[in-house]
């Protein structure tokens, strides 16, 4: 069994200890020791990286004989090894750790709702609240957890035997047995808990919720605490500072703004749909007049820059509204849509062109004999007008 020094003192940075089983598995070098500061992935808390001698620690891992076993990228030299823990890891899951005690007994304390799971991700953290809760509620839970932040309470770590731990009022009933380890955040919150925390709740900083979202019947809380709080706010006011530049307004009026430009851009799409759909009338004309004598049929074969698939699809029902006409086209640049159909009288089958097609230049797409529509062709417009060209030529998409 190894001695785990962070049950005791979080904060130890560096310490000695002895390696007593090196192995290798899977193409991993495994090292144990006696006593070890690195923290494994356990209780949806990641685990420590940091050194050992001239060895990295790339993972540790939690046994359940009561072993830590640290994956290394070599293994060390000697029998006495000198561990250094990456602090600022370390330090950025001992706050979003304590953060989620706080935000989850806050929940408990105000609502009554049951945290049923924690993860503590690389950019943020979840909690799952048993119930779903209101924006209401999570604002107010949010400023109770933020009220005992900046209490700067003790967050104390105690030990209970079986007897003791059962006559305690822990906020979650704990799922093993024996001496519980437990996290006491001064007359907030006792928890039964294996992982690293902060010495005082203002080590927090700030708990903030970024996000809620349904999740199995209850709620899912993305949180960010301390630091990651503070990079996010950084990247929001970057975020916002630039939206405002670009629509010259200022911060409090970004969300009307952005509803005028939607709107405007939503009144510019119907514009456009409706020039292009009368564009197509008079293009229909023209170009079923430039047509080409192919595979038995006449065939358009043309490209159209910026055209969207709906606007394809109009002018290309409008060529084959002719008996003995079908159309390929395309729109460019790069990636392109296309649109493939045929008129009454017209052996052509549009599907297996534009499979063929596809499969020379990419994308993908579907459709039936008579109209097949795809897009994401990776080929100038000119060259799949080449490749269609030539496989309509052939009698590839001659229907059998």
């Amino acid at each position: 069994m190894t001695e785990r020094l962070y049950y005791r003192d979080p904060y130890l940075r560096e310490f000695d200890a002895e390696v007593i089983e090196t192995a290798e598995r899977d193409g991993r070098s495994i090292v144990v020791l006696d006593r070890t500061a690195f923290y494994p992935s356990s209780g949806g808390q990641p685990f420590d990286t940091g050194t050992l001698g001239s060895s990295r620690v790339l993972d540790v891992l939690d046994e359940e004989d009561g072993r830590v076993e640290h994956v290394v990228d070599r293994p060390p030299a000697g029998r006495a090894v000198h561990g250094r823990i990456d602090w600022e890891r370390r330090f950025d899951h001992m706050q979003q750790h304590t953060g989620q005690h706080v935000l989850s007994a806050a929940f408990d304390h105000l609502f009554g709702v049951r945290t049923e799971s924690f993860h503590l991700g690389a950019d943020a953290s979840t909690i799952d609240l048993a119930r779903e809760v209101s924006a209401k509620e999570l604002t107010a839970a949010e400023d109770e957890a933020n009220r005992v932040v900046w209490d700067d309470r003790p967050v104390e770590i105690r030990f209970a035997g079986p007897e003791e731990a059962a006559t305690l009022r822990l906020r979650k009933e704990p799922k093993r047995e024996g001496t519980l380890r437990l996290i006491d955040v001064t007359e907030f919150d006792l928890s039964a808990c294996g992982g690293t925390h902060v010495a005082r709740t203002g080590a927090i900083g700030i708990i903030a919720a970024a996000a809620t979202e349904r999740f199995r019947g209850g709620s899912r809380i993305t949180f960010m605490c301390g630091g990651r709080a503070l990079r996010a706010y950084r990247e929001l006011r970057e975020s916002v500072a630039s939206a405002t530049r670009a629509l010259s307004v200022l911060p409090a009026e970004l969300p009307a703004a952005i509803e005028r430009v939607q709107g405007d851009a939503k009144e510019l799409r119907r514009q456009v749909k409706d020039l292009q759909g009368r564009l197509a009338e008079y293009d229909a004309a023209s170009l079923s007049d430039e047509a080409q004598d192919v595979g038995g049929a006449r065939v358009v074969f043309a490209a159209r820059a910026g055209w969207d698939m709906n606007a394809l699809k109009i002018l290309a029902s409008r060529i084959t509204e002719r008996p003995g006409y079908a159309a390929v086209l395309v729109s460019e640049p790069p990636p392109c849509t296309i649109v493939i159909a045929r008129g009454p009288g017209v052996e052509l089958d549009a599907a297996a062109v534009l499979k063929a097609l596809t499969a020379r230049h990419g994308g993908k797409g579907g459709g039936r004999p008579e109209l097949a529509q795809g897009g994401g062709l990776s080929a100038p417009a000119a060259d799949v007008l080449a490749s269609a060209r030539s496989l309509v030529a052939q009698g590839s998409g001659a229907q059998s």
